[in-house]
């Protein structure tokens, strides 16, 4: 099936919004995309229902279509009914205007109820669907912002600011996680505590804008060392886990060591100045069940402690 497309061009360089027109008489057809065009809306069209479905349903479909009623394959509240059962109005909300010659209060009630958001009965007068098709698009709008909103939420609420790392929270949300799949599965998972060596020298010496300069660099130094899979957050000032699904002893000194050789091989670079960091780590294995977030945690940290007692700039397991 063959879908036609006019582009136009929106105001001050803003892409045109889109529409999708379905409808299976050409003359119509022809007459709402020369309208909508008029009234810079880049225009797609469909010839029936099921080609409307299509092109509703990729990803990067129009978000205001306007569907008449009757249509061969599929018509237009099946079009609705389909839309609202198979395209997660929390991802890409579509706004829904019908098309329809009936008129009694029962079926505009059913066209509704399959997830028609407006209705327009033919003969339709031109500025009243500009003006519908104008709410549908503000809704559309005011939709992509409150997902945006919550998606900046959802990031803030589980993403060290800083670091960019996982916050608090959120790495003992995941090591609660891993720990209930490595009891169940009766895997390993390794754990690591990193810690900055002498990092309050560092703020009390250059400031703290340095200082988060340096958190920000061995952060990025961090995810750089660890696989895919691996979790990383920032537990405290200075202070990170590393969570290490599937990881034996053999694996997370090799990880360790890596991130060790990360941070303290090449001076960190801030607007003034280079600094050599280096970082102590701790870490411990588990196999199996039995052991909470606690005490996996205090294993790590017993061996963050020995391996700065023993000097600093060293991997130490428990």
């Amino acid at each position: 099936m063959r879908v036609e497309v006019t582009g136009v061009e929106g105001n001050a360089g803003a892409p045109p919004s889109r529409v999708l027109v379905a409808d299976d008489d050409r003359t119509t057809r022809a007459m709402l995309k020369a309208m909508l065009s008029r009234w810079r809306y880049e225009v797609h069209t469909a010839s029936d229902g099921l080609e409307a479905w299509e092109i509703l349903r990729r990803p990067n479909s129009p978000r205001v279509a306007v569907l008449d009623w009757i249509m061969p394959g599929m018509d237009g509240v099946d079009v609705c009914r389909r839309i609202r059962l198979e395209v997660p109005a929390e991802e890409r909300y579509i706004y829904i205007i019908l098309l329809t010659a009936k008129t009694s209060r029962e079926e505009i009630v059913a066209g509704l109820e399959a997830g028609a958001d407006d209705y327009m009965v033919k003969p339709f007068d031109a500025s009243e669907l500009q003006v519908r098709v104008r709410i549908g698009q503000r809704i559309v709008n005011l939709h992509s912002e409150l997902v945006a909103a919550r998606e900046a939420l959802r990031i803030q609420a589980t993403y060290d600011g800083l670091t960019g790392l996982l916050n608090r929270a959120a790495t003992l949300d995941t090591l609660h996680r891993e720990l209930s799949r490595t009891a169940r599965e009766e895997a390993v998972l390794g754990l690591l505590m990193i810690d900055i060596d002498h990092f309050k020298r560092v703020n009390d010496t250059y400031g703290h804008m340095v200082g988060d300069e340096v958190l920000r660099a061995c952060a990025h130094r961090i995810r750089a060392s660890v696989r895919r899979y691996d979790a990383a957050g920032r537990v405290g000032g200075e202070e990170f886990l590393v969570i290490l699904p599937g990881a034996d002893r053999e694996t997370v000194q090799a990880v360790a060591e890596r991130i060790r050789e990360h941070i303290g091989g090449a001076p960190i670079e801030t607007e003034t100045l280079q600094l050599n960091i280096t970082a102590s780590l701790g870490g411990t294995t588990l196999q199996g069940r039995g052991v909470s977030a606690d005490e996996l945690i205090g294993a790590a940290d017993r061996a963050l402690y020995r391996a700065k007692e023993e000097g600093r700039n060293r991997v130490v397991l428990e």
